[in-house]
């Protein structure tokens, strides 16, 4: 936001057409502001943003098809509850997330090879999961730890793909791989450590293709909002937040799960809500409490860390589920996802 601005929102009548909102936003775009629609159940709303005194200039409600001019109040204007009263739902595939529909994302922390990713893409499907995870360029804490296939990770991604039928998930940590990652990907995640990385946030706003947006180690609900607006701002508003656990002092697990910020968030934001247990917790016998407390929650998606064989895994083996207790994990999930009276996917 520039010095001067003014964010604002303008509600149509529900008679209004395509053409009323056609005409505010030519509106808009002469006076140097801009226009973001978003469309509802009931009524079509246009964020704007531009310079205070040209927008207070303009005769806005004599409009045909304006009901009303309001200001947007939070410090996130597009992701706002205030901009949009419904969920976002987001198509990713042939399933949804947000409005009623959990996904459930599950794989491997990273691919490390065709043979491993193609296994767990397998287990994966018939296990129930809706998309497939799976990282080709990996944040590590340690320099000589593993870093991820790249070029030849997500190759491998996008034939599991091709095998399984599944969306992939995998994560973009540097703008100069965008195009590979967008090119092979179907949603784009961007890691904890990078939340506030504004260059890729702003970078993958300007794509086509969902992005998973994960809260920092140590941001605020608000502060994770704010890096989203990051996103949305540029034109991509299907932007997925996902609660993977923050740092506190407690070291019985490997972060703190913020249960709370799934429902502070959905009051706060009209976008989807992803948990991820494995992050959270760092160990396999707290992913099933965890993933149904996140669903009774509200959570819209469970982002589960599998492989086919954790005790090999080159990272995070100690929280990734094996074959036989993803099966299992995943069906009280479909439970309490029925229990919820939700959907899957």
């Amino acid at each position: 936001m520039q010095v001067g601005s003014t964010e604002m929102m303008i509600v149509m009548q529900e008679r209004a057409g395509q053409d009323d909102v056609d005409r505010i936003l030519e509106l808009l775009d002469g006076a140097g502001a801009r226009g973001y629609v978003s469309t509802g159940d009931l009524v079509t709303v246009i964020g704007i943003m531009g310079e205070r005194d040209v927008i207070a200039g303009l005769p806005l409600e004599a409009y045909p098809g304006v009901d009303k001019v309001l200001p947007i109040l939070r410090p996130y204007k597009l992701v706002s509850r205030e901009f949009r009263h419904s969920d976002s739902i987001i198509a990713v595939g042939g399933t949804s997330l947000g409005g009623g529909h959990v996904a459930l994302i599950a794989g491997p922390c990273s691919v490390e090879s065709r043979e491993q990713l193609l296994d767990a893409a397998r287990i994966a499907r018939e296990g129930g999961a809706t998309m497939l995870r799976g990282g080709a360029f990996k944040p590590r804490t340690s320099p000589y730890a593993f870093q991820g296939l790249g070029v030849e990770g997500l190759e491998i991604l996008a034939e599991a793909r091709e095998a399984s039928g599944l969306p992939i998930v995998t994560e973009l940590m540097d703008p100069r791989h965008l195009e590979a990652v967008a090119k092979y990907s179907d949603v784009i995640q961007i890691g904890a450590r990078n939340m506030q990385n504004f260059q890729l946030l702003s970078a993958v706003g300007e794509v086509d293709r969902p992005v998973l947006l994960k809260r920092g180690l140590a941001a605020t609900i608000d502060e994770l909002l704010m890096a989203a607006e990051y996103i949305v701002k540029e034109g991509n508003s299907n932007v997925i937040l996902c609660e993977r656990g923050i740092r506190t002092f407690e070291t019985a697990t490997r972060n703190t799960l913020d249960i709370s910020a799934v429902p502070i968030i959905k009051q706060r934001s009209h976008l989807p809500v992803v948990v991820d247990p494995s992050h959270a917790a760092g160990k396999v016998d707290l992913v099933e409490p965890l993933s149904l407390a996140a669903v009774a929650a509200g959570a819209d998606g469970l982002m589960i860390e599998m492989h086919p064989t954790p005790e090999t895994a080159l990272s995070d083996g100690a929280q990734s589920l094996d074959p036989a207790q993803f099966e299992a994990v995943a069906v009280r999930i479909r439970e309490i996802v029925a229990w919820a009276g939700r959907q899957m996917g």
